[in-house]
């Protein structure tokens, strides 16, 4: 492969598929220390790049309103800086025209993407249970240029985050985000109220979320009684929430993007998980990490790749199982 000194990573999905995307960055820089990488993601995520010490420039796509005007002024200006190598993680046509049409002298992607065609290079992307990290999928992506991969995810916490973070720090704690876009991944609240009702009086414990969480973490706070509960939901940007976690005893997630923050700072983690499996790709990747399932052989679970709504039978047992023990011992 010629020279590559300017490299454009494309991921332009939710907070969690973004952090996952971060392996490709590591192993990028290693491989070739002297190219400049930048990175497209859309809104709402870019907070994660703050200062990243990797990262050339970030290209930020705002997919509400304007979406189709914003996406043509980014297409110009990736056309403009004539890359050395696109490598697109997402599978979606317009992420593809961005990947097909960007002038770069190399592009690859999964063959999933409908233009991956027009692709100098395409991965198969498959989902089988159990046989591929989300992280290690992606990293199937440039296989070809780099060996010995790193598969961890990995986000960078400034000072500053560390210093906002630091009063929450002078005793002991765990952190709580109780919080899933989904129905089917989310610890039911009365499961949360049991968990907390049963650990240490004086043990801290910091609810973390966006601020559409702050009502949930108020309802499981006020109904446990915990004393030495705050809900921090919606008051921490993304990088600080990292910090946080990083130095807590334990961080207890559902299947979700707090999960993964966890992960790229490795820190300690029990992730619960409801509807969804492991084997699909998506589990934390923490030196210190355990996953927490029911122990009842549902023929109903997986009921599904991604989280749901509402439960398909009605009963949710895959959460209401889980045993409240189970989560107490990783205290």
């Amino acid at each position: 492969m010629p020279s590559v000194k300017k490299i454009l990573v494309i991921q332009t999905a939710s907070i969690g598929d973004v952090i996952l995307a971060t392996p490709l960055l590591e192993n990028l820089h290693n491989t070739f220390q002297d190219a400049v990488i930048d990175l497209l993601v859309k809104k709402g995520t870019e907070s994660l790049f703050i200062a990243h010490p990797y990262l050339g420039r970030l290209y930020v796509w705002d997919k509400s309103g304007k979406k189709l005007k914003i996406f043509y002024t980014i297409l110009k200006e990736i056309q403009a800086e004539r890359y050395d190598l696109v490598v697109n993680v997402q599978r979606f046509f317009l992420t593809g025209m961005l990947t097909a049409f960007s002038r770069a002298k190399q592009s690859v992607g999964f063959n999933k993407n409908p233009l991956s065609v027009f692709f100098s290079h395409r991965v198969k992307h498959k989902i089988h249970h159990g046989e591929y990290h989300e992280t290690e999928r992606n990293l199937l992506l440039i296989s070809h240029l780099v060996k010995s991969a790193v598969n961890k995810p990995r986000l960078y916490p400034s000072q500053q985050d560390d210093a906002l973070t630091s009063q929450y720090k002078t005793h002991e704690y765990i952190c709580i985000a109780p919080a899933s876009l989904w129905f089917t991944k989310q610890y039911p609240v009365e499961k949360w109220v049991e968990f907390l009702q049963g650990i240490p009086v004086n043990l801290y414990v910091y609810f973390l979320g966006s601020s559409a969480d702050r009502n949930l973490c108020d309802d499981i706070i006020q109904r446990s009684g915990h004393a030495n509960s705050l809900n921090l939901a919606g008051k921490l940007r993304l990088l600080e929430t990292a910090s946080l976690q990083r130095d807590a005893s334990m961080n207890f997630v559902n299947d979700s993007a707090p999960m993964h923050l966890a992960s790229a700072v490795n820190a300690p983690v029990t992730a619960i998980f409801c509807s969804t499996v492991t084997g699909f790709g998506f589990g934390p990747l923490s030196d210190d990490a355990s996953v927490i399932e029911t122990d009842e052989k549902l023929d109903c679970r997986p009921c599904g790749l991604h989280g749901l709504s509402e439960c398909p039978q009605k009963h949710f047992d895959c959460a209401y199982s889980i045993k409240t023990k189970k989560l107490l011992d990783r205290i």
